[in-house]
């Protein structure tokens, strides 16, 4: 069992409807030596990749993306989830469905910080049904981008879009899947990697 594996059994809360509460080591409250250790385990298994940045969603993926991005020593670009009066010049946007807030946002990163010379890690907190990486992807594939990986800290692999992003051909790299939980017991079971 890794580090990540180790914590969300220590401190993470099983919740009805699929929810994994991790709030008080992920993605409310951080634990940045965690981050750290996690960044270190990206870097290696994407170190054969020509990455120069690294994109993620607003609010949850950005603590961790920042860390990963000094492993790779490159900047991250978040895709903001609401346009601010800051966001000038052209946009690159998709529609992205949330699992966790049950709501669909229009995502936005200002096409001068993506372009066709970018080689793009994709990082966020959580994968269930995929759609906010179907989003990201997206707004890669617009830039003229190259996605060159993505990495998940926890993907819950009882749910689709593990399966649906590397059937697309992606390499998609999860630091834990959970195989199963139940709120009842409070019992995870983890995939074997």
């Amino acid at each position: 069992m890794n580090c990540l594996e180790e914590r969300i059994v220590k401190d993470g809360i099983v919740k009805e409807g699929n929810v994994l509460k991790v709030d008080s080591f992920l993605n409310h409250q951080m634990d940045i030596e965690l981050f750290d250790r996690m960044g270190a385990e990206f870097k290696a298994r994407f170190a054969e990749k020509p990455i120069n940045k690294i994109l993620t969603i607003e609010a949850s993926g950005i603590g961790i993306a920042c860390v990963v991005a000094q492993h790779f020593h490159v900047p991250v670009v978040f895709a903001k989830k609401s346009k601010s009066i800051n966001l000038e010049g052209e946009m690159l946007v998709a529609e992205v469905e949330s699992f966790t807030h049950k709501c669909s946002n229009r995502v936005i990163v200002a096409k001068k910080f993506l372009g066709p010379d970018d080689h793009v890690l994709i990082i966020d907190d959580f994968l269930a049904n995929g759609c906010a990486l179907q989003g990201l992807i997206q707004i890669v594939q617009s830039a003229g981008a190259t996605v060159e990986g993505i990495g998940i800290a926890i993907e819950k692999g009882f749910q689709a879009g593990g399966r649906m992003i590397r059937n697309l051909g992606f390499q998609l790299e999860s630091l834990a899947i959970v195989e199963s939980m139940d709120a009842r017991t409070g019992e995870i079971v983890f995939r074997e990697q």
